[in-house]
């Protein structure tokens, strides 16, 4: 995951915590978390490579929709992320 952009970190993140979100449940779920608009032009191409990296599958739920999910490897991105946030943020830390 090390050569992720933060954005397609959060990609992730909301794919991984979402059942099969298409592309603008994904878009509403950032925008409400940077709370600023995202842009068609920066989100699909971002997914995109998500797909092309094998974190991400795309299926089609009709012909104008796309959903997505990850990967049996984006879950152990994610998952070895996580334990290597946690070498550095105690469990007992507060902000």
């Amino acid at each position: 995951m090390y050569d992720l952009t933060g954005f397609q970190r959060d990609l992730l993140y909301v794919i991984a915590g979402l059942e099969e979100p298409h592309g603008l449940a994904i878009k509403e779920e950032l925008e409400a978390y940077y709370e600023k608009e995202i842009h068609h032009g920066r989100l699909y191409p971002n997914l995109d490579t998500l797909v092309e990296k094998g974190l991400v599958d795309k299926g089609q739920r009709d012909r104008r929709t796309n959903y997505y999910t990850l990967t049996r490897r984006g879950r152990r991105e994610i998952k070895a992320r996580d334990e290597w946030e946690a070498e550095y943020i105690p469990e007992d830390f507060e902000a």
